[in-house]
Formats: structure tokens, sequence, C-alpha cells
């Protein structure tokens, strides 16, 4: 299993976060999403999964949770 660590903007609490997980789970090959919330900065969010994963799955994903990757 392989780890992609990425920041995104605008997550401000728990919901916020369980918007980032839930789009992300519904990455072929994500098996678990770890969020680490701040509140107006660099949320940092870590997505384990097996094989490849895209930059623009992940980016469409936090998009759709109405947050923006940090790129």
């Amino acid at each position: 299993m392989s780890a992609t660590i990425v920041k995104a903007t605008g997550l401000t609490c728990n919901h916020c976060a369980m918007s980032v997980t839930e789009e992300l789970q519904e990455i072929e090959n994500v098996k678990d999403v770890n969020v680490e919330v701040v509140n107006g900065g660099e949320s940092t969010v870590t997505i384990n999964h097996e094989g490849e994963l895209s930059e623009q799955a992940i980016d469409e994903a936090i998009t759709e949770a109405g947050f923006t990757l940090v790129k």
C-alpha cells in the first residue's frame, strides 16, 4: 500500500474533513483517508491507496467536496 499526502485549503471543521474523506474514498484503489484540519490554513490529507493515484482525481474529489487542492 502507498500513501499520498496533499494539502487542501478551506477546511474548518470535522464536517469538512468528512466531506473530503467521502469524496476521496470514491476513487478506485483508495483504502483509507486521514484529514488533519488546520482552520484558516493548509490542512493535511493523507490518502492510503493501492496502485497509482492521479493528481487530477484527487483535485476533482477535493473540489467536489467544496475545497481547494494546494498545488
